[in-house]
């Protein structure tokens, strides 16, 4: 248990970030809300309170290292030291890389890359003061990278991949107890769907299977308590992390098959439909999105957590003893096809 109970979640005001404050409320903590609608950050907040625990918000936009700066001292002056800061903020678009815009590419990077590496940074300089504290940050889950029209937040979050590996080599050479944990999302039934910046035409949805942002809120708590770098969840993305380095081209050429039609629904999308690449949209938005009949719950027993205090290895050995079982029962799929086409 840490031995101060401030958290700060950024994104706080809709999906994975607010499924993340409500579970950090339930564990203890008290809760600093950052995000760019200040009548979302308000609603959750009013749910936190009602469970006892104290919450602050702080209307801020992560793309500004100044405004973030300034966040973190305003959190500490009113509910005390920080100990610990995750960044769930993010934006995006969705579309082919020859249709992109290099604004929206930079907007995107802005918010999920630099907007995770200002809160960090934020974190860390308080951190280091008392020279403790749990930074948490997102990222793909195997089955979610590489995907195509997801370059722009693919981009982003191998970013923030690199960035954390860099900054664990330095806080382990400086002797610093402050950890830097990834967790790794899968499709998540969250409202982003409805509002992100959308060049495909079609309605959007989260690529199978699909988790309700609760899972995500109790990976993240996952991350904050136990003593690890990383958080999967479900064993199929280990699955996946195995064939991506066993059989490269296989699984590429299965995303450029695939890939486009788990992303979009067979309706079209409404020309004017609203993005938050620029600014937040206006609505009552809160944890959920519109998929909740296909979605695994964070109480059911789907979920599968895997974390510390499994050894790294332990987890590759067991991804790749399973993807190379799942590729030898392809190959002799397709021999065997093959024979009875021949006879």
């Amino acid at each position: 248990m840490m031995s101060h109970s401030i958290a700060v979640v950024t994104g706080a005001g809709a999906g994975v970030g607010r499924a993340t404050a409500r579970a950090l409320g339930r564990a203890g903590f008290d809760v600093a809300l950052l995000g760019r609608s200040e009548v979302r950050l308000q609603a959750a907040a009013k749910a936190l309170e009602q469970a006892a625990a104290r919450a602050l918000c702080v209307p801020v936009d992560v793309s500004d290292a100044s405004a973030v700066e300034a966040a973190a001292d305003h959190v500490e002056a009113e509910l005390g030291p920080i100990a610990l800061w995750v960044n769930c903020a993010g934006a995006t678009v969705i579309g082919p890389v020859a249709e992109l815009d290099a604004a929206e590419l930079r907007r995107a990077t802005e918010v999920t890359y630099l907007g995770t590496v200002h809160g960090t940074m934020a974190a860390l300089r308080r951190m280091r003061r008392r020279g403790k504290g749990v930074i948490v940050n997102l990222d793909l889950a195997p089955r979610l990278q590489g995907l195509p029209m997801q370059a722009a937040e693919g981009g982003a979050r191998a970013a923030v991949r690199g960035f954390c590996e860099s900054l664990r080599a330095e806080l382990l050479h400086d002797g610093d107890r402050i950890r830097v944990a990834l967790v790794h999302l899968p499709g998540l039934n969250t409202p982003r769907y409805g509002w992100t910046r959308n060049l495909t035409g079609r309605l959007l949805r989260p690529v199978a299977p699909v988790y309700e942002p609760e899972v995500a809120g109790e990976a993240i708590c996952r991350a904050a308590f136990y003593d690890c770098d990383q958080v999967w969840i479900g064993l199929g993305g280990q699955v996946t992390r195995a064939l991506n380095a066993f059989l490269p081209r296989m699984m590429r050429r299965r995303r450029a098959r695939l890939g486009y039609y788990a992303q979009m629904e067979n309706l079209r999308a409404a020309a004017d439909a609203p993005s938050d690449l620029e600014a937040s949209v206006a609505g009552s938005f809160s944890v959920h999105g519109h998929f909740d009949q296909e979605t695994r719950k964070a109480t059911s027993l789907t979920p599968v957590f895997l974390c510390a205090p499994l050894p790294g290895f332990v987890k590759w050995i067991a991804g790749g003893v399973a993807g190379l079982g799942l590729a030898g029962f392809m190959l002799r799929k397709g021999v065997g096809k093959r024979e009875r086409q021949d006879s």
